[in-house]
């Protein structure tokens, strides 16, 4: 059965880098994702790679 799911979000400012968000911008738009959807994987993986 066809479930629909929704993920609880939250809003947080973060001040970063101008180049790194001119960098994470145009890798958004070439992989054709919305910059917030490239941030929460990049976070993701850097988590799950993370030195123990």
């Amino acid at each position: 059965m066809f479930k629909v799911k929704k993920n609880e979000m939250i809003n947080k400012t973060f001040r970063l880098p101008l180049e790194l968000v001119q960098k994470l911008q145009t890798v958004a738009q070439n992989k054709e994702v919305s910059l917030n959807n490239l941030v929460i994987q990049c976070c993701e993986y850097a988590l799950k790679n993370l030195e123990k």
